[in-house]
Formats: C-alpha cells, sequence, structure tokens
C-alpha cells in the first residue's frame, strides 16, 4: 500500500479524526496528508512546517542535549525525549507522533475536540506501526 492509502486507512481510525498527515522533520515537506475540507496549499505547508518546528526546533535539541547532560549520558546518539506532542486549539485536538523506527518522520492527526482524547491518542499510537511500513 502507498503511504497515502495507509494514510486514508489508518485515519478513519482514529475517532472524530477530519484531517491526517505525514511529515518529514528533517525537511518540513509533508509526505501525505488526508483532509475532510479542502484547504490553502499555503496552509498545509504552513502545518508541516509548524510540526517540524514542534519536533526539530532550534531550542529542542538543546533541551534534549540538557537531559542527556543531567542523566549523565552520552550526547552521540539519535535519542528523542520529544516522543508525542497534543496540542488543544479552540475547536481541534491535534495529536502528533514520532516514528518509532524512522524517527524523523511525524504522523499528525487533526480530531474535532468532542473526540475522547484517550481514544485518539491510542488509535493514532496503533496506526504508527502501519504508517512506517507504508514508507
Amino acid at each position: 500500500m502507498t503511504i497515502n492509502t495507509t494514510l486514508n486507512k489508518v485515519a478513519a481510525s482514529v475517532p472524530e479524526c477530519l484531517a491526517a498527515g505525514y511529515v518529514d522533520t528533517a525537511s518540513g515537506m509533508l509526505l501525505a496528508i488526508k483532509t475532510v475540507d479542502s484547504h490553502p496549499r499555503e496552509v498545509i505547508d504552513l502545518v508541516a512546517a509548524a510540526t517540524a518546528d514542534l519536533f526539530n526546533g532550534p531550542n529542542v535539541p538543546l533541551i534534549e542535549r540538557m537531559f542527556k547532560k543531567s542523566r549523565g549520558l552520552q550526547d552521540n546518539d539519535d535519542h528523542h525525549y520529544f516522543q508525542e506532542i497534543i496540542v488543544n486549539s479552540d475547536n481541534l485536538i491535534h495529536v502528533c507522533l514520532r516514528g518509532k523506527t524512522q524517527p524523523d518522520y511525524v504522523a499528525v492527526f487533526v480530531c474535532r475536540r468532542t473526540a475522547n482524547l484517550g481514544m485518539a491518542l491510542t488509535k493514532a499510537r496503533i496506526a504508527m506501526p502501519e504508517l512506517e511500513a507504508a514508507l
């Protein structure tokens, strides 16, 4: 299955999911998107760039290095402390998950605020291995 087909399939399993995307955080590029509404391309590109900033912005590696240093760990691996980020906006829940086998890739699921957050997070986590395998 292609990444677009897989994203469409897994987005349907996440409660009240209005949009889903798969982002390469190293480049800030959107690799796949599924949405129920049409959005201007500029908005979609900004969402991908913002996702990359959340996981790889200039302060994130600094924080991760500080965590490693405080724990006496070497700063020579690619381990990331930020694995999942949840953003609650006025009307939406944004669930962002870093890949386990491909940590430069992040899946984003945008759900209605009325969705059960625990169920949305659980279903998004379940979807990750299938998304990673599709790329």
